[in-house]
């Protein structure tokens, strides 16, 4: 959307057995399955754009994008290979960077809530979420697998600093994109019923 399509009538929805079909069987992949072919260039601004097109609370936009090909991603493992022997678990927290280095891109998704806004800074993560689901979305329409995940590193103070996070900026998920060679296996899913409350 440009500037030029500000208040243009978009159509209402309607029925689309298709995508009640892919959000029914919608299935995170697992990161270190993920391989090539990954999205073009063209592709991952498409993806971009329609992740981006998710509720936001005032259109703050309280959330930015970082996109991570597999040279920039082989450097930062590299890196976080060495802080992984501080870790608790330092054989579990360097195994988990596979999950970093193995799929062809990765969007990192950066919570960035604007402080002191009326909007409260709850609902401003929330957008960050919603965006993280919307990548996903996106890339399974464009036939692609993902996977939204975070990791040790998304919590230390270190290893934030290498992904250039800023101060005030929170990791909602590294969205991690590629192509399956076999398709995933279905997981336990919710007893939606036990979830949920009636109130006419």
């Amino acid at each position: 959307m440009t500037d030029a399509d500000l208040g243009a009538t978009l159509p209402l929805p309607v029925p689309s057995a298709d995508m009640q079909d892919r959000l029914a069987r919608r299935r995170s992949a697992p990161a270190q399955s993920l391989t090539t072919p990954g999205p073009s260039r063209t592709e991952i601004e498409r993806i971009l754009l329609l992740g981006a097109r998710t509720p936001d609370h005032g259109k703050l936009f309280p959330w930015r994008f970082v996109v991570l090909g597999p040279q920039s991603r082989a450097g930062l493992a590299e890196a976080l290979a060495l802080m992984a022997a501080r870790q608790p678990d330092p054989g579990k927290a360097a195994k988990v960077l596979s999950k970093l280095t193995a799929p062809p891109l990765t969007i990192l998704v950066l919570s960035a809530p604007i402080a002191g806004h009326k909007v409260p800074e709850w609902e401003q993560q929330l957008s960050a979420g919603a965006v993280c689901m919307n990548l996903e979305h996106a890339a399974n329409a464009l036939g692609y697998a993902a996977s939204w995940i975070t990791d040790w590193y998304s919590y230390d103070p270190e290893a934030l600093a290498l992904f250039g996070v800023g101060a005030d900026e929170r990791v909602a998920g590294f969205i991690h994109i590629g192509t399956l060679a076999e398709p995933s296996l279905e997981r336990p899913r919710p007893d939606v019923a036990a979830k949920t409350t009636w109130r006419d």
